[in-house]
């Protein structure tokens, strides 16, 4: 039997911790572990063993018993304070017993790297997993209230996004989590085509056979509009990614890592638009 064979083994059999289980890509990954038969805790402030990041001494108990772990972090990665947080729990992982810790983390967010930096500085077999701007946050949270609303107002111009699907996301975390020759390995995921958010409303539009507008706002009504919503402001900022078009070019992780082309846009709108969230 090989060392890669053996730590297979090993990391099925113990659990896996799904950070951020109830999430958009948590909760895909937790549910794709428990259709393999593999156990899983999901790791939430409302979970059966509750986890919070802020609260450390939640982290104990939810790494009970664990061998694999897969790494959300809210707000985001590139928050102050976020690095040193996940530096901190990766040890501390490492120590009880975890030896595969798949991080998600953000494409061209050089604040998120600092933080797959204290990751890896725990000696955990990892896989780093960066994503750009999800297909999700037009149907499942940020942009919900917009799309309903029948017009998306937002800071970003006219720049352009690659916008991924959270189920490819789940889809190369599982695979991280199960299969060692994802070791070592850092995945930049995005989907088949770049956007613009005019383009976004446009499909919108089609998918919901009702007019869905673009309008662009600057950076201080946003700020403005998070504050009034008691989110933090610094949401804002993650913008910046877009409109300086760091992003703006595609990538190929969910190629490399599961060997099949990525979910495009058109398709996830359609999709969901047949689920009635997007009914007025």
């Amino acid at each position: 039997m090989t060392q890669n064979t053996q730590n297979t083994q090993v990391t099925e059999t113990k659990t896996t911790l799904v950070i951020g289980g109830t999430g958009k890509t948590g909760r895909r990954v937790a549910e794709r572990l428990t259709a393999r038969g593999l156990p899983v805790r999901v790791g939430s402030r409302a979970g059966e063993t509750p986890f919070v990041w802020e609260d450390p001494a939640t982290w104990e108990a939810a790494l009970e018993g664990v061998g694999a772990i897969y790494v959300t972090y809210y707000p985001d990665l590139a928050f102050p304070g976020a690095a040193e947080t996940v530096g901190e729990f990766s040890k501390l992982a490492v120590a009880k017993g975890a030896r595969r810790l798949v991080l998600l983390s953000g494409r061209g967010e050089e604040g998120a790297q600092i933080s797959e930096n204290k990751l890896k500085e725990s000696g955990a077999d990892w896989t780093i997993v960066r994503a750009s701007w999800f297909n999700q946050n037009f149907n499942e949270s940020f942009f919900l209230d917009l799309v309903l609303g029948g017009e998306i107002a937002l800071p970003t111009g006219d720049a352009v996004e690659p916008f991924v699907d959270a189920d490819d996301i789940a889809d190369v975390a599982v695979a991280a989590l199960t299969d060692d020759k994802h070791i070592g390995k850092t995945y930049e995921l995005s989907g088949p085509r770049l956007l613009s958010f005019h383009e976004v409303a446009t499909e919108l539009s089609k998918a919901t056979g009702r007019e869905i507008s673009y309008a662009p706002v600057t950076l201080d009504d946003y700020r403005a509009v998070l504050q009034e919503n008691g989110l933090p402001v610094e949401f804002a900022d993650l913008f910046g990614l877009i409109l300086d078009g760091r992003n703006a070019h595609l990538v190929h992780g969910v190629e490399e890592a599961l060997g099949r082309k990525p979910r495009d846009f058109t398709e996830f709108a359609r999709t969901a638009a047949a689920s009635g969230v997007w009914n007025v």
